[in-house]
C-alpha cells in the first residue's frame, strides 16, 4: 500500500474516532438525557388524595420471604400523595440537624432520616443560591431517605416500628457532641432504642437496640434501607455512573442505572457476602447504608410500582434470637453527603469499609486518574487555583514524557530530511512496489528513523487526556473551581458563545434544535481550535488532495467537539499543544530541519490575498 495512502486511511480513522468518541460522550448522552426529563414529566404528576397507591406498602416486619427466613429489608412504603417539601416536614415532630457539613432533621413519625442538606454546597456558583438538598421525606415531591430496624421472621405477628411509628427522643437537637436516642415501646414486652450520631461531615451511626421484657424468646432480622421514589434527574454520561452502587463481599462493584436494574428479573438483584456498602450515587453526591463490616448479610437493589417508581438499596443481616430478659443491638453506619475525596478515603481507612473510595466513579483508569487527580490537588494546595494547577500538571506530564517525545520529534525530523531520498526511491521503483517498500525499510535502518514515532505522542497522551477528563467531570472539588476571568467553573464548559456574540445577543444557542448541540462555542475553545491549527502546520502539507482536506478541517473538527467539554478539559488540551508546539519547534531547529509554520502560514495568507 502507499504510503499516501496509508496516510489517508489514518486521517480517516482519526476523523471517525473523534465522531464516534463525540456521539458517544456527548450527543448520545444529551439525546438519552432529553429523552428521561420528557419521561419524567409524564409520570412526575403525583397522586391525587384518595387515590389508590402504585405501589402497595409493605408494613416492617412482614417481609416477602420464603420459609428459611426474610428475602429483603422491608420495601419502601408509597405515599398516599405528595406534598411541598415544607408540607412534609411539618407533617411530623422533628429532632434538628446541626453540623459544620449538614442541616436538616430526623422525623420522630418513622425514625427516618429523611431531611439532609448541605451547608457547604450550593447550586450553583452564585453564592446566595440555595443549599443543596439531598434528602427528602416519603411524602415530598423526591423522597429520597434513610431508615434501619428489625424486621421479623415470615408469618410473624409480632408488632414491630413501622413507617407511622411515633418515637420519643432524650433530645430536640443532633450535633456532632450530643447523640439522639429515640425510644419506642411495642406494648407487648418488646422495647426499641434507635441511638444516632454523626461526625463533622457526612457519616452517621445509627444503633438500633431491642430489650426483650417478655416471656418468650423472639428472632429479628435487622435491616438498613436507602430509597427514593421517581427517576432522578441524572446528566446521562456515559462517562458517568449514577444511579445504585455498591460492593458485596468479595464482588466487584455492583453499578446498575435506574432503567438497567428495571430490566432484571423481578427488577431485582441480589447479593449477598461479609463487608460491604449499598446505595446511590449522584455525580457530585451519594447515600448509602454501611452494615456492620464483620457481619455477614445480603444486599439488594429494586425498582418496584408500576408508574412512578420506588428504587431502594437495602442490606438484611442474620438472624438475632433475644432471649426473654435479653437484649440484642445492630449497628449500622449512613453515608449522606458530598463525595470528598479525601473524606471518603479517610472513612475507608478509619473504618474499614471495603473499596469505599469506588463510591466515586474513577473509570478504567483508575490507576491514572485517582493519582492524577491527587496530584492536581496536590499542587491546588501551593497555588490555590485548580486551573492553574492543570497547567502545572500538564508540563510536569510533558516532562515525564520528554524522552519518549524527543525521539519522536527527532525521527519526524529525520523522517523530513529523507523526503529527497524517499521520492529518488518512489521514482526508480515506481512500477515495483515490494522493491519500494524493501527500500524505504533499508534507509530507515540506515538513519535511525521509526516511521510510526510520529504516533506515539498522540499514543501516551490518549490514557491521561481520559483520565484529566475523568478528574475534571467527576470529583466535586472541581465543581465550581474558578479559573480566571469568565470562567467560573471548571467543570462546565465555557459560558461565552460565538453564535450569540459572547453574549450580546439575549439566546442561548445551544438550547436550538437539532442543532443546538453543535453550537456550544465559546472563546477557550476557539483558542484551542487555533493552537491546534498551528500545531497541524508545523509539519509539510500532504500532497494528497483528500488527505489534505482533511487535515485542514480537524482543528475545526476539533474545536465544535470540545465546545461542550467542561472548561478545565478545554484549557489543558490548548496549553498542551502550546507546549507540543514549543517543543517540536525547538528540536527541529536544533536537528537543523527547517520548521513548515512560516511557509505554510505563507501559503494560506497569500491564497486568502489572492482570493
Amino acid at each position: 500500500m502507499r504510503e499516501d495512502q496509508k496516510n489517508l486511511f489514518l486521517a480517516m480513522g482519526l476523523s471517525l474516532l473523534v465522531i464516534v468518541t463525540w456521539q458517544y460522550f456527548y450527543a448520545g448522552p444529551k439525546q438519552e438525557q432529553a429523552r428521561q426529563i420528557a419521561a419524567q414529566t409524564q409520570q412526575a404528576a403525583p397522586t391525587a388524595p384518595g387515590a389508590p397507591a402504585t405501589t402497595a406498602p409493605q408494613t416492617p416486619g412482614v417481609a416477602p420471604a420464603p420459609t428459611a427466613g426474610p428475602a429483603g429489608a422491608p420495601s419502601a412504603a408509597t405515599p398516599e400523595a405528595a406534598q411541598t417539601r415544607e408540607a412534609a416536614l411539618a407533617a411530623s415532630p422533628r429532632i434538628k440537624i446541626d453540623t459544620p457539613a449538614l442541616k436538616g432533621s430526623i422525623s420522630l413519625r418513622g425514625g427516618r432520616i429523611d431531611d439532609i442538606s448541605l451547608k457547604g454546597y450550593r447550586e450553583t456558583v452564585d453564592p446566595n443560591s440555595p443549599n443543596i438538598e439531598l434528602l427528602a421525606p416519603a411524602n415530598s415531591p423526591h423522597p429520597f431517605y434513610a431508615d434501619t430496624g428489625f424486621v421479623g421472621q415470615p408469618g410473624s405477628t409480632i408488632p414491630l416500628p413501622k413507617a407511622d411509628t411515633l418515637w420519643t427522643a432524650d433530645s430536640t437537637v443532633l450535633t456532632t457532641a450530643k447523640p439522639v436516642t429515640l425510644t419506642h415501646d411495642n406494648g407487648q414486652g418488646l422495647i426499641f432504642t434507635r441511638k444516632i450520631a454523626v461526625d463533622d461531615q457526612f457519616m452517621f451511626s445509627v444503633t438500633d437496640g431491642v430489650r426483650n421484657a417478655g416471656p418468650a424468646e423472639v428472632s429479628l432480622f435487622p435491616y438498613a434501607i436507602v430509597a427514593r421514589r421517581g427517576k432522578p434527574k441524572t446528566d446521562g454520561y456515559a462517562v458517568l455512573h449514577e444511579g445504585f452502587v455498591g460492593i458485596v463481599g468479595e464482588s466487584r462493584v455492583q453499578e446498575y442505572t435506574y432503567d438497567a436494574i428495571e430490566k432484571e428479573t423481578k427488577s431485582t438483584r441480589m447479593m449477598e457476602g461479609a463487608s460491604g456498602w449499598l446505595g446511590f450515587t449522584d455525580k457530585y453526591w451519594a447515600a448509602v447504608v454501611i452494615p456492620d463490616q464483620s457481619k455477614n448479610f445480603k444486599g439488594r437493589f429494586t425498582a418496584t410500582g408500576d408508574g412512578v417508581k420506588t428504587y431502594q438499596s437495602d442490606v438484611l443481616l442474620d438472624v438475632v434470637t433475644i432471649a426473654p430478659g435479653a437484649s440484642a443491638e445492630a449497628q449500622t453506619r449512613i453515608f449522606a453527603g458530598a463525595k470528598e475525596t479525601r473524606a471518603i478515603d479517610a472513612y475507608q481507612k478509619a473504618l474499614g469499609i471495603k473499596n469505599f473510595d469506588l463510591m466515586i466513579d474513577w473509570g478504567w483508569f483508575y490507576f491514572i486518574t485517582k493519582p492524577l487527580f491527587w496530584l492536581i490537588d496536590y499542587i491546588f494546595g501551593i497555588v490555590g487555583n485548580f486551573g492553574v494547577a492543570i497547567l502545572i500538571v500538564t508540563v510536569i506530564v510533558k516532562a515525564v514524557f520528554f524522552p519518549l517525545a524527543n525521539r519522536s520529534y527527532l525521527s519526524m525530523a529525520k523522517m523530513k530530511a529523507v523526503q529527497p531520498q524517499m521520492e529518488a526511491i518512489k521514482a526508480r521503483y515506481a512500477d515495483d512496489k515490494p522493491k519500494q517498500q524493501q527500500e524505504f525499510m533499508e534507509l530507515y535502518k540506515r538513519e535511525g528513523i521509526n516511521p510510526i514515532a510520529g504516533c506515539l505522542p498522540i499514543a501516551v497522551q490518549i490514557p491521561v487526556f481520559f483520565a484529566l477528563y475523568k478528574v475534571i467531570f467527576i470529583t466535586i472539588e472541581m465543581r465550581h473551581a474558578p479559573f480566571f476571568g469568565w470562567i467560573r467553573d471548571l467543570s462546565a464548559p465555557d459560558p461565552t458563545n460565538l453564535f450569540n456574540l459572547f453574549g450580546l445577543l439575549p439566546y442561548d444557542p445551544t438550547q436550538l434544535p437539532l442543532v443546538g448541540p453543535f453550537l456550544a462555542l465559546g472563546i477557550w475553545p476557539l483558542i484551542m481550535g487555533v493552537s491546534m491549527f498551528i500545531q497541524m502546520k508545523m509539519n509539510p502539507e500532504p500532497t494528497d488532495p483528500v488527505q489534505k482536506q482533511m487535515f485542514a478541517w480537524m482543528p475545526v473538527i476539533f474545536t465544535f467537539m470540545l465546545g461542550a467539554f467542561p472548561a478545565g478539559l478545554v484549557i489543558y488540551w490548548t496549553w498542551n499543544n502550546t507546549l507540543s508546539v514549543s517543543q517540536q519547534y525547538f528540536i527541529m531547529r536544533k536537528s537543523g530541519v527547517k520548521v513548515e509554520l512560516w511557509d505554510n502560514l505563507g501559503k494560506l495568507f497569500s491564497k486568502s490575498a489572492k482570493s
